[in-house]
């Protein structure tokens, strides 16, 4: 199986990451902060990985809102052409929630009711820079191959 990574988007990320180390030792990289379109969001990466956590809190409305309560919300893939690789998880079943890119990124949220979470591609082209910031000298991660027959093909 590919490398992936688990977030959980929260109401509270202090409370969560201080929780998350308490019971697993995780450590963290120092929270961010950031804006997609409207939304304003906080968000943190494991320090060890893969896999890694991923924490995120966003603002009501947001693709992060957690108004309902904190939950697990999605695992995440690298993809080689995000355009390809959601259109494929598309005719699979897992249904485009969230496109990022009409807002400049290069990230996609799909929806696999049957188990109650998300699915996350992001364009493999920010992973250098996500090594860097998060995880320095940390090693590549191979993106998700869609290419490889279902069993159902």
């Amino acid at each position: 199986m590919n490398t992936f990574y688990h977030c959980f988007v929260v109401q509270d990320i202090q409370h969560a990451t201080h929780d998350l180390t308490r019971a697993l030792g995780v450590r963290w990289s120092p929270i961010r902060t950031g804006r997609l379109g409207e939304w304003d969001y906080r968000i943190v990466f494991s320090v060890e990985g893969p896999p890694f956590f991923e924490v995120i809190q966003g603002d009501p409305g947001s693709p992060w809102d957690a108004t309902g309560g904190s939950r697990f919300d999605h695992i995440g893939y690298w993809s080689s052409d995000v355009t390809v690789d959601k259109r494929r998880l598309e005719e699979r079943g897992a249904r485009i929630e969230f496109d990022s890119c009409p807002y400049g990124r290069s990230f996609t949220y799909h929806r696999i009711d049957s188990i109650g979470v998300r699915v996350e591609l992001v364009d493999i082209a920010v992973q250098e820079g996500f090594l860097h910031s998060w995880s320095p000298g940390g090693a590549a991660m191979p993106a998700l191959d869609l290419d490889r027959p279902t069993p159902e093909s």
